[in-house]
Parts: C-alpha cells; structure tokens; sequence
C-alpha cells in the first residue's frame, strides 16, 4: 500500500478521553500556554540582540504570520475534532508519511519546547531563592557545561515531574489549576504595563531600528517560540465541548489576547531601559528594578514563575495527546493509548512524555532548545495552511465548522510569513532540523508503516 494512504474526515466525537473542555477553558489553556517564556525571558533577549525599540515590529510580524496559521487551524479543528494537532489533519490532506514526518516534527517542538520553558523556569526559581540567601550546589543548576562546572539542571528536572503528576490527575483538575495560574500571571503583566508606562521615555525608542530590517525579521523568528501556545489548543481537541465550536474561539481569542499584550509589553520595556541593557534572563523584572520599583519587581518574579509554570503544563500536555493519537494510528507502540479508566488521562504517554523532557531540560542547554523549537513550529504552521488549501479543492464539500477566510490568499501569506522567518534561522538549527526528521523516516521505515492501523485493516476513517 502507498505511504500517502490518506484517511478520510469522519464527523464522529467518540473518544475514551473525556469531554468536558468549553471556549473558555480552551482560550485560558492558549494564553497560559503563549504568556510566559515570550514576555518574561524572550522579550529582553530579541530587543538587545535583534531588534532593538522596533521589537515591536518583531512582535508584530511574528504575530501576522501565526493569525494566518491560526485561521487554518481553525478551520481544521471545526472539521476533524480528534487529537493530534497538525499530524492528525495532515494524515488526511497529504497521506501517512506526511502525516508521520509533522507528527515527528511536533515530538521535537512539543518536547524541546517544554525543555526549554523548563529550563527557564529553573532560571527564575534560582534568582528567587538567591533572593532569600539560598544558593544551590553549582553542579546542578544548569545543563550539562563542564567549562561552568555544571552537570544537571536539578531544578527542571523537579518541575516537569512535579507537572507530570498534576497531569495524570485529570485534564478537568489540570485546567482549574491552569485558568487559576493565568489569573495571577495577567495580572503581573497588567500591573508591569499599568506601573511601567509612567517611566517611559520615548528618547529610548531612539535609534528605533538599530540592527535594520533584517534584525526585525531575525528578532520575529526568535519571537515565533512566545506564540507557540495556540497549537497546542487544538491537541486538546478530543476533551472539549462542542468543538466544531469552541476550538476555533479558543485558538483564535487565546492569540488575540496575547498579541495585545506583546506589543504593549515591548513598547513599555523598550521605553524604560535603553535596549542595549535588556539582555538579561528577567527583563521584565530588570525594568521595575531600574526605575526603583523592587518591590514590585519581586512580585514579577513570582508571576514568571507561575506563568512559566503554566507554559509548561499546556507544553507537556500537548505531547502526551500527540502521543496517544499517532499510538492509535499504529505508528507508535500500542501502549502509548492507554487511558486511565479513573482520571481518563493517556496515562502511559504521560509518563515517557516526562522522562524525555527531564532528560533534554536536565542536560540540553537552553539556547540549543529554543532554536530547534522555532523552526519544528514554522513548518508544522507552513504545512498546516498548505492542507487547508488541498482539502478546499480535493474535497469541497467536508462539513467545516469554521472557514479560512480568503482561500488561498490567507493560506499563501500564512505559507509565505513562515517560509521567510524559517530562513532567517541558523545553519546549525536546519542541520539538527534535518538529522531529526531524516531519524523520524527511519522509525517510520522500521516500524510505522508495518504496524500502521490502515495497513493491518485497510481502515479509511479516523476512529
């Protein structure tokens, strides 16, 4: 049989998961999963290295060009309510091997992503406790760099099981947790913007575009991991209410909300410190201390640390659904599905999605992380919006819950913004980006397609 044996679209919401997510638990997982690592460690980053005052601008684009893909995921979420994300719609608009290659593309964002945000939550519990005079051993407070004398990142190891264990509990106990973190770290983040913006001055915004155009694009690339949270609404797709309904709203206003904050955050940042000074781990922090604001600064701290906190929840919880539907494919080991019959939670992918992600955040540095992270989003985004124009022509009249509007012009331009920023990466980001999916063919080869669900019984639906 071809490897680009496709499934058909089924309207069928059966699932053994548990169905209990609405529009709004759907829009608090985004902005839990998008408001984080973005305002509280990225901005500073992408403003001194790239982009200077016209971060802005940076925000901006990366944000254009993650609404065009959010239209398309929109659209794919109303039609095909099954977890699985950009694997799931691929397998029916491009065939199995695309499917397995975005499916593998997604193990690495969700994973490293995770890592990542882990790391970073390490960072900022670190600078707490040195807060209060407490110093961890040097060994275990970074990743693996015998050059600084660390070994382990102890910290990040602790936090991703201690996440793990909140997600076997439940998805409707994880969520309650999630939209309580949520509240908390926004209003941090207004209490930043309603403090800060007395303290701007706009002769800070001068020179606004030191590192030119190409620092603008570079900085939106860098920026595209803040966004990256709105992808893993549609993972929940096989929890939720409605969803032909909900998901669309979650996707959609989860980015809204966040973009607004983005760009209110990166305006008042850059006016208050001078750029060049912003390369720091805690900007937003680095901001209050400046203008003599400490106290409110260490109450930024703690509402980095909650709302890294809930990034990593939606991460984590992201791959363990990514898991379990390409397990029920067949393109991964049968006991990736199970389900626990008390807290209808993927309990099995659960647990080796957190074993993975403690070893990369406990031993991978962080830089290493965020760049492989951004180009695993960019080309599951790119493919994403491609397939939503293939299904338009190939199959016309699929019952859409929600429809891109401007086929195939916000589709090209979703294509387009993607393509570009993925080009502004590394050498060293394309090299790993390839040795990763040339590893994913090869576990494909050797397993996937034997033990494919639509090889051993010729099944045409997504069950």
């Amino acid at each position: 049989m071809s490897i680009f044996r496709k499934k058909a679209v089924t309207s069928s919401t059966s699932t053994s998961l548990n169905r209990v997510l609405g529009a709004f638990d759907l829009t608090m997982l985004g902005v839990g999963a998008i408001v984080g690592t973005g305002i509280f460690v990225l901005t500073g980053v992408a403003a001194a290295k790239y982009a200077g005052p016209a971060l802005i601008l940076s925000f901006i684009i990366a944000g254009l060009a993650c609404t065009f893909a959010a239209l398309c995921y929109s659209e794919f979420a109303s039609m095909i309510p099954q977890s699985g994300s950009a694997y799931t719609y691929s397998y029916v608009a491009f065939g199995e091997v695309i499917a397995w290659i975005l499916g593998w593309d997604l193990v690495l964002e969700y994973g490293l992503a995770s890592a990542a945000v882990a790391s970073g939550w390490s960072g900022y519990f670190q600078s707490l406790l040195s807060g209060f005079g407490i110093h961890l051993p040097t060994f275990m407070t970074s990743a693996f760099n015998p050059a600084n004398g660390t070994f382990i990142d102890v910290p990040a190891i602790i936090i991703v099981f201690i996440i793990t264990l909140l997600l076997t509990r439940g998805i409707q106990e994880s969520s309650k947790w999630n939209i309580i973190m949520v509240f908390i770290k926004l209003a941090v983040v207004l209490l930043f913007i309603f403090v800060g913006v007395w303290y701007v001055k706009p002769d800070n915004w001068v020179p606004f575009t030191p590192f030119g155009f190409s620092g603008i694009t570079t900085g939106a690339a860098v920026v595209i991991f803040a966004y990256f949270g709105f992808d893993a609404v549609s993972t929940a797709a096989e929890e939720v209410k409605n969803p032909q309904r909900n998901l669309p709203i979650g996707i959609i206003s989860a980015l809204a909300i966040c973009t607004v904050l983005y760009i209110i955050v990166s305006l008042i940042l850059t006016g208050i410190v001078p750029y060049h000074q912003l390369n720091v781990k805690d900007p937003v922090a680095f901001a209050l201390s400046y203008i003599n604001q400490n106290w409110i600064a260490g109450f930024v701290s703690l509402g980095a640390i909650i709302g890294i906190t809930t990034v990593l929840m939606v991460m984590m919880f992201g791959q363990t659904r990514l898991f379990y539907a390409i397990s029920k494919d067949g393109l991964l080991p049968k006991s990736m599905q199970k389900v626990s019959k008390k807290t209808q939670v993927p309990i099995v992918s659960t647990w080796i999605t957190s074993a993975l992600v403690a070893i990369f955040a406990g031993f991978v540095p962080l830089d290493r992380l965020a760049e492989l992270t951004n180009i695993g989003t960019l080309f599951a985004f790119t493919m994403v919006s491609l397939g939503v124009v293939v299904l338009r022509y190939t199959q016309p009249d699929l019952q859409r819950g929600f429809k891109t509007p401007f086929v195939p012009f916000i589709p090209g331009l979703a294509v387009i913004f993607c393509v570009y920023l993925m080009l502004q990466l590394s050498t060293f980001t394309w090299k790993g980006f390839v040795v990763w999916l040339v590893i994913g063919l090869i576990i494909y080869i050797a397993y996937g397609y034997k033990h494919s669900k639509l090889n051993d019984s010729n099944e045409k639906s997504i069950q």
